[in-house]
């Protein structure tokens, strides 16, 4: 499962950016990161083509990162580290579920803070996020090299969240092709709904119609994310529980949003919003 579910991470990043690349994108926000790079020009090596297709179109629903960068610019948004997860948890996670999707979620993290100029704060979520990749014998993905590029291009957004895109792909890259999809599909997973929740922050403190409407419109894809993962529910890595939860998210969606449009009532934002948070929390709990 490797091309299309390489662009997959790299979207992450960029999704890793996602809430970011769905909020802005959504936006007209007032919160804000420009969120951003698209790097879909990786090539990959060939893939199963049914994992590669249900990846694919988990992101298909998503607009694209350039656009959500300039919509959230131009909202001013602000800097919030309320949002991200606190980087001592790093060090705390033990089991390869824990791992993988708290290295999604501090790639969200990592890709929100790189959208302002927060370079202590970089470093120190590279650092987790190496961590957490070590951790699962990944090499390579967030390594010295890495952080040197990174501090090179603190003043190029989007070089630099194309630097945090490539080292998703790296770590995506090694998992698939050590047997371990399910694994890199779990950090897509993180990365999703630590997205989503930055959104729902976003939302809630901006109260933003357009970021509010862009996160209902988000149902479509959960419901492909589900897909994806379903397709790794019998590898004994903790996927049935992350599905489990997705699921739960998703009865909220679909209780809440009834066309493709993802408008919402206040109560109806508020129902996903107290969701997502809830799952997120247990998401990063150590």
């Amino acid at each position: 499962m490797k091309a299309q579910h390489n662009t997959t991470i790299l979207k992450v990043a960029s999704v890793l950016s996602i809430a970011l690349s769905m909020v802005a994108c959504s936006s007209s926000t007032n919160e804000s990161s420009e969120v951003s790079t698209k790097t879909s020009d990786v090539t990959a090596p060939p893939a199963n083509k049914v994992q590669d297709s249900k990846a694919k179109k988990v992101f298909s629903s998503i607009p694209e990162p350039i656009e959500a960068t300039k919509l959230l610019k131009d909202a001013g948004a602000k800097y919030n580290a309320g949002y991200l997860n606190p980087i001592e948890n790093a060090s705390k996670y033990t089991s390869v579920k824990a791992k993988a999707m708290n290295l999604g979620v501090f790639g969200s993290d990592l890709s929100f803070i790189s959208l302002y100029d927060q370079t202590q704060e970089s470093m120190l979520y590279l650092k987790c996020t190496n961590t957490l990749a070590s951790g699962l014998g990944i090499t390579g993905a967030f390594d010295e090299n890495t952080t040197t590029r990174i501090q090179a291009s603190m003043d190029k957004k989007d070089s630099l969240l194309a630097i945090i895109s490539g080292s998703y792909w790296t770590a995506d890259k090694y998992l698939v092709g050590n047997g371990q999809p399910g694994v890199s599909s779990l950090i897509v997973a993180g990365g999703w709904v630590e997205g989503l929740y930055i959104a729902t922050r976003i939302g809630v403190t901006t109260k933003n119609e357009a970021v509010i409407t862009q996160i209902g419109a988000q149902k479509t894809s959960l419901v492909n994310l589900i897909e994806l993962l379903e397709t790794y529910k019998n590898e004994n890595n903790g996927t049935v529980e992350v599905l489990k939860s997705l699921n739960d998210l998703k009865a909220v969606f679909d209780a809440s949003t009834t066309d493709a449009s993802g408008k919402l009532t206040e109560a109806q934002f508020k129902a996903i919003s107290d969701k997502t948070g809830e799952i997120r929390n247990a998401f990063i709990k150590p």
